[in-house]
Formats: C-alpha cells, sequence, structure tokens
C-alpha cells in the first residue's frame, strides 16, 4: 500500500505575493469574485479547537493529547475580528457565519456576537449573523446567544441513532445531549434551525 498525500497548501502559490493597494480603496459596497458575482457572506473561524474526533475533520491519530492548537495569543481577539467584519460589511457583506473547531468552545462568545450585531449592512439593516455548531454545547448557551444578536444556527449532526453518533464523534458523545440543544435553541427563537 503506497502512502497517499493530500496537501494543505497549494504548492503551485507559495511564491505568490500578495499585491497590496499603493492607495487605500474607499468602500463601494461592491465586493466580488473573480467572475463578478458579489460576495454576500462572510465565514469567520473563531477557534481551531474542537471537543469532538470526528474521523472525517479531526480524527484522534492527528489530533492527539499532543496537538498543537494555535494559542490564544495567536487567535484575533474579537475586537480585531469584528474591525475585520466591518470592512466586509462596508463592501458589501450581508451575512457572517461563525464557524471553528468549534466556535462555542471560544470563551465568551457572546461579547463577539454583540459587537457584530452592532453593525450595520450598507442598507442600514441588520447582519444576518449565523453559527455553525456540533451543538454539544449549545444547550447551555442558546438562550445567551439569542440574548447576544445570535439569529440562526446550524447543527453538525452525523447520525440519529446513538451508537453511529457516538462512533462518529469518536468521544463518546449522545446524540440525546445534541438533541436537547437543538431544542434549548428552539425555545431560545434561534431560528430556523439547520
Amino acid at each position: 500500500m503506497s502512502e497517499r498525500v493530500i496537501p494543505l497548501i497549494d504548492q503551485r502559490l507559495v511564491n505568490t505575493v500578495a499585491r497590496i493597494p499603493t492607495t487605500p480603496v474607499a468602500p463601494t459596497g461592491l465586493l466580488g469574485d473573480a467572475l463578478g458575482r458579489p460576495l454576500r457572506d462572510l465565514r469567520i473561524s473563531v477557534t481551531d479547537r474542537c471537543n469532538f474526533r470526528c474521523s472525517y475533520c479531526m480524527p484522534k491519530e492527528i489530533f492527539d493529547k499532543d496537538y498543537a492548537y494555535l494559542p490564544h495569543s495567536s487567535l484575533l481577539s474579537f475586537e480585531e475580528i469584528t474591525r475585520v467584519a466591518t470592512q466586509f460589511v462596508a463592501h458589501g457583506v450581508q451575512k457572517i457565519r461563525l464557524t471553528g473547531g468549534e466556535p462555542l468552545l471560544r470563551k465568551n462568545l457572546e461579547i463577539l456576537i454583540e459587537q457584530l450585531a452592532a453593525l450595520r449592512t450598507t442598507e442600514g439593516q441588520p447582519l444576518d449573523i449565523t453559527l455553525t455548531t456540533n451543538g454539544s454545547l449549545l444547550k447551555r448557551k442558546a438562550a445567551a446567544l439569542k440574548a447576544a444578536g445570535l439569529q440562526r444556527v446550524t447543527v453538525s449532526l452525523d447520525g440519529l441513532d446513538d451508537t453511529i453518533f457516538r462512533a462518529m464523534n469518536d468521544v463518546d458523545f449522545p446524540v440525546a445531549d445534541v438533541l436537547e440543544g437543538i431544542a434549548a435553541a428552539q425555545a431560545a427563537g434561534l431560528g430556523p434551525i439547520k
């Protein structure tokens, strides 16, 4: 059996130097991709940590007790995230999705959500603020997240059968606890839940 290498960095782009504009560009409310399509969604990863060890994402063989996660000092502060988000919103972003790892592991995430909820689109409308989670901490945090300004959640749920779910998350976490988290999110008004 031969070993297969999956590159995490496109080696063709290693020597590419980012071009920094010589003069700042004023926000136009228009941000597009290479095909001219407007970019309206921004995904922000708030942590690289997760409390599950799903085989397709963070398998134990790699993400074991010795794995070197980013130190807290290397993560963007909530103020830095808000400053970056403000620039994207000025260029037309209307939706921000918070992700991770598991974003609910980030301490005091409600503070960041409050800061992002205060931002307005170029049309003066509130942002659509969502969060993708494995649901393990959702029961405990749903009401506080809603109070901070979160509108919706997406829950990654690999199966409803408890045996399959425990095998998939590889930390023996019960599916019933995630379902209780979904119920708490629904009761808090975080919806529609995906």
